[in-house]
């Protein structure tokens, strides 16, 4: 069984890989770690001159779901090693090298790609050595083949980071890839801060809120709700843009999904709340911003206007608890890179669950062809500095 559901019930509905590949997370995190614990010395060869180099310029890159990896981490990051980290779509940097990479200083391009064959990963690594007198690549990926793995792995200026074999997800969306890359990232960025206890305790947690999740998430899909917004604050806001696409992908947009981050929903976008709309929202466990997460929670419930609004938690208190919440356990003191992982699954889920419920497929919800696995149509254009 995977998420509840017996194998034969996965093949007919063709959610088989999905179910699979969201639910191996934890056990894939595990080997993750000790991937990055292997690799951790060769990383600190490579890391410790670049960040020795005081306007070392990080940028965390990658197209759709990879490019959140980099949006979910970058200001997480910047905390942990107090320095600049920065968010930038390999869509947007191909398109406008000119204007992303204007500034021509020592930089450090992490790149996230499940398979590392879109067009846009290997021709952003390309733009950025040739555009950029002093650039180092630092690549995670899931795909040994992968033109971006194998054209970093003899580099002298790249350092490229593999993945379990099995997070390179056989199905449509990404879900065992997205999170193991952000995962790896993490604990190697972090440099020489120690977080493997914390990761120990991310581990054991989701795999029991995978245990217990479904029926809670079941009964929020039976809502039908026609409209889903995703809120979170710093990395919880490129968590929820993730959210977001998760449940436009498995639904092949039969669910309308946005995001945005608690005080951005205000000016504007609140306006596509009605009855039928579910909101989500990440709360942070940092104190300070909590109070802007838990300020809008009120709000929204208080409005009375939308269908469900849910709060999304590590820690209750009277705020959370006055309406509909999902608790993760033992998390109580967690950071928010902790709750990263455990709030993804509440998402990955309940997309799941959403596109069955649809009668859509999951493993592959457009077989029409319209968007696939490893983006198709993209013509790369020369560059002339």
């Amino acid at each position: 069984m995977h998420l509840g559901f017996e194998i034969a019930d996965l093949e007919t509905q063709k959610g088989f890989w999905t179910a699979k590949e969201i639910e191996q997370q934890p056990n894939c995190w595990k080997q993750t770690l000790s991937i990055a614990e292997t690799n951790r010395a060769t990383a600190a060869d490579f890391l410790e001159p670049l960040y020795a180099k005081e306007n070392l310029r990080i940028v965390m890159t990658g197209a759709g779901t990879s490019a959140f990896a980099g949006k979910t981490l970058a200001p997480i990051l910047s905390k942990v090693l107090d320095r600049r980290v920065e968010a930038i779509a390999t869509t947007d940097l191909v398109s406008n090298p000119y204007q992303y990479l204007a500034e021509n200083i020592p930089t450090l391009l992490v790149s996230f790609a499940r398979s590392g064959n879109s067009p846009e990963s290997v021709h952003a690594v390309e733009l950025a050595s040739q555009i950029l007198g002093e650039c180092y690549h630092l690549v995670v990926t899931c795909n040994e083949e992968g033109k971006l793995f194998q054209r970093c792995k003899e580099d002298a200026k790249s350092l490229a980071i593999l993945m379990p074999a099995e997070t390179n997800d056989q199905s449509f969306a990404m879900t065992s890839s997205f999170s193991s890359m952000m995962v790896a990232a993490f604990s190697l960025l972090a440099h020489k801060n120690e977080y493997s206890k914390e990761f120990e305790n991310v581990c054991k947690q989701s795999e029991t809120l995978l245990k217990e999740i479904v029926p809670t998430l079941g009964k929020m899909v039976e809502q039908n709700a026609k409209r889903v917004i995703y809120l979170g604050s710093g990395g919880f806001q490129g968590l929820a843009q993730e959210s977001a696409l998760k449940l436009l992908e498995l639904t092949a947009g039969k669910v309308v999904a946005m995001y945005d981050s608690p005080l951005g929903f205000r000016h504007g976008p609140k306006s596509i709340v009605n009855n039928e709309t579910l909101i989500v929202v990440f709360i942070s466990n940092d104190e300070y911003t909590r109070k802007y997460d838990l300020d809008l929670l009120k709000e929204l419930r208080r409005d009375g206007i939308a269908q469900q609004v849910v709060a999304v938690a590590g820690r209750i208190d009277d705020v959370v608890t006055d309406g509909d919440y999902i608790l993760i356990d033992s998390m109580e003191n967690a950071s928010d890179i902790e709750l990263v992982f455990p709030y993804l699954i509440v998402a990955q889920v309940y997309s799941f669950l959403n596109s069955l419920a649809l009668n859509n497929t999951p493993d592959n919800p457009c077989p029409t062809g319209e968007v696939n696995r490893v983006v198709q149509g993209v013509t790369l254009h020369q560059f002339e500095k």
